[in-house]
């Protein structure tokens, strides 16, 4: 099958894998090794990780925080229910682009009241669903009132746990609408290990927008407009990665948004922007070496950075054996190393 043919990126899943619920403790999550060059699959937890791990490598971490975004708040003529999904704050820093519920009743310049009024949204673009809140810091308000953004594919309302549990504990700058899930297996103690075996960890910066959730529906994915999320990395993180490189060290990118960062900088050389970066089977990988990752969604673009670095004939093998093993899949799911 032809690799730029969307039919490549399909496969049959149950339902009953999509996991509803993360895993107590979190490095509890299965683990699949899938080896590129002896061209095998082994199966372990996560907590066994740096078994795995080539000697003195470099683990790169996507520090994004997920925000509290999903807004639950009432019209003040009316009472009734409105959703506001914040996605985006523009450069004003009161105005929103966000997602609207229920759309077609709201009116332009109407207002959303959160709580006892602390937070207000205007509506002052329909079209183009932005709203202007009342407020510039609002993160104490968002704290208070805000959801936490679960995927549209886990079917239950979000709870106190997700405040903890749809968040890596290395999370520190706030950004994202979605978790960068390949690190939500890690824990405090697991990542110390890592340190202590001699493995060195470093963090980048991507805050993942709504828009990763979008399956591509081009039948040639190459005519996929894929989405830009902003990203940063430090001079010092770079300098590090090409000395490790220099030395024969391994790469490893734990999650398809840190290698969006490293490939991206290995591509333009820009430490700070927004990445657009598409990377399907033919890419050539200028940064890393071994990919730490969850199982993704048919379609989607994450699925084809996955197969463009572990191989398609290896990694269609890698899935369906997923399925047949019984592996959670998605955000809350088990995962992946590709050495």
């Amino acid at each position: 099958m032809d690799a730029f043919d969307l039919k490549t990126y399909g496969y049959h899943l149950p339902e009953e894998l999509i996991a509803q619920e993360p895993v107590f403790p979190r490095d509890k999550a299965r683990l699949m090794v899938i080896d590129r060059v002896k061209q095998t699959i082994s199966h372990d937890t996560f907590n066994q990780l740096d078994k795995y791990l080539p000697p003195k490598s470099v683990l790169v971490l996507n520090d994004s925080k997920v925000v509290p975004a999903r807004l639950l708040g009432r019209r003040e003529d009316t009472g009734g229910e409105v959703e506001i999904f914040l996605l985006k704050r523009l450069s004003d820093g009161y105005t929103y682009q966000t997602l609207l519920r229920p759309l077609k009743r709201l009116k332009q310049g109407e207002k959303i009241s959160f709580g006892k009024g602390e937070l207000v949204a205007e509506i002052v673009d329909k079209e183009n669903r932005l709203v202007r809140l009342n407020k510039k810091n609002i993160s104490s308000s968002l704290e208070k009132f805000g959801h936490m953004p679960l995927p549209p594919y886990i079917k239950r309302s979000d709870g106190a746990m997700d405040r903890k549990y749809y968040q890596t504990v290395y999370a520190k700058k706030d950004g994202s609408v979605a978790s960068p899930t390949a690190g939500l297996h890690f824990t405090t103690r697991l990542l110390e290990k890592i340190s202590r075996a001699g493995h060195d960890i470093h963090k980048v910066t991507l805050h993942i927008n709504y828009a990763t959730f979008k399956p591509v529906e081009e039948s040639d994915i190459r005519n996929h407009p894929i989405h830009s999320e902003d990203y940063e990395v430090a001079k010092g993180t770079v300098k590090a990665i090409q000395k490790a490189k220099a030395e024969g060290k391994k790469i490893v990118s734990v999650g398809t948004t840190a290698t969006r960062v490293l490939e991206t900088v290995g591509t333009t050389g820009s430490l700070k922007g927004r990445t657009n970066i598409f990377i399907y089977p033919g890419y050539q990988f200028k940064m890393m070496d071994v990919l730490i990752t969850n199982f993704h969604l048919p379609f989607s673009t994450l699925l084809m950075l996955v197969y463009a670095f572990g191989t398609r004939d290896l990694m269609s093998r890698a899935y369906q054996e997923a399925v047949k093993e019984k592996y959670r899949f998605f955000s809350y799911g088990d995962g992946m190393m590709i050495l």
